[in-house]
């Protein structure tokens, strides 16, 4: 994995707003190096942006072991990454993420990217690994507004940020 998706949105009641996304390059070098700037770079996205609110994908099994395997490492670093500045981390599959954001499981990639700039009144389409985390973003924020609210818990400024 050289490369990871974040998204930021605001979220006001059933208002989702547009805040940041990007990718982070974890570049060439040894695996530990790489997973340094993993986690290096999800700090700054959450030093800068302040979330209170996490997500990210869950891994799916790969028919490459190794790659499953190296996957599995990036997303360990960067659930570190977010557990290490105290913020509760939800995960979602990719059949979940496709459903909330396009209302079908099994829809392509380009639909979830679609979806990503219609729903957040995006000027173009956001790079691939920034649209799957900005829907896991929504995907976050439609099912833990309700679950969040109902447990009586309330967001500062609503920002949430997710990671795929």
């Amino acid at each position: 994995m050289r490369s990871t998706g974040f998204g930021v949105i605001d979220c006001q009641g059933q208002s989702r707003v547009y805040v940041a996304s990007g990718c982070i390059k974890s570049g060439e070098g040894s695996l530990p190096e790489r997973l340094r700037r993993l986690l290096d770079g999800i700090s700054e996205v959450c030093r800068r942006y302040e979330p209170q609110q996490t997500a990210v994908e869950l891994v799916f099994v790969n028919v490459n072991p190794q790659s499953t395997l190296l996957l599995g490492q990036a997303r360990g670093a960067a659930i570190s990454a977010l557990v290490l500045k105290d913020l509760p981390v939800a995960e979602y599959t990719a059949l979940q993420v496709k459903q909330a954001v396009v209302g079908n499981g099994h829809a392509a990639k380009e639909q979830v990217s679609h979806m990503v700039q219609r729903l957040l009144n995006l000027g173009g389409e956001p790079q691939g690994d920034a649209a799957d985390a900005l829907a896991v973003a929504l995907t976050h924020a439609n099912h833990a507004t309700g679950a969040l609210v109902n447990a009586g818990m309330k967001s500062r400024r609503g920002r949430w940020v997710s990671v795929s």
